[in-house]
């Protein structure tokens, strides 16, 4: 649970096309609180079987053949994982980053602290312009 007690929603930003798609598809079938957006046959939460078949073939339709065989985005966790550490890579702070993802600032660095790239030649411009870069060897 991240953390959040049973019965809190964890709130984060959400891509406004796919947030708006999703309003109008709940208030569409005047969905309420409690309310599951996408059932199983008996009315329940869908089984895992059913979703994994589905988002494999949502992305044999949408990723090029090399993406579709690579392990981006084989399970729909991924999704978190290339998020954060999107998210990471922008710059976004690591503060803000975990309280989105529910997890501590420490077991996001934890996590994700090898993926974050990207950035050095940007943070060392503003280093620079502090003068705040240490001069010699090692520092490149």
């Amino acid at each position: 649970m991240r953390g959040r007690a049973e019965g809190e929603a964890g709130i984060g930003p959400g891509h406004a096309a796919l947030t708006r798609s999703l309003r109008q598809r709940i208030q569409g079938e005047r969905l309420r609180p409690g309310d599951l957006l996408f059932q199983g046959e008996s009315g329940g939460i869908l089984a895992g079987s059913v979703i994994h078949r589905v988002w494999r073939g949502a992305r044999r339709v949408v990723l090029l053949p090399y993406v579709f065989e690579s392990p981006a985005g084989r399970r729909v966790y991924d999704n978190r994982h290339t998020r954060l550490a999107k998210w990471l890579n922008d710059g976004i702070p690591s503060a803000r980053v975990a309280e989105w993802a529910g997890n501590s600032v420490a077991v996001l660095l934890a996590t994700y602290v090898r993926g974050v790239d990207g950035r050095l030649s940007d943070l060392k411009r503003r280093l620079e312009a502090a003068g705040d870069l240490p001069e010699g060897p090692g520092v490149g």
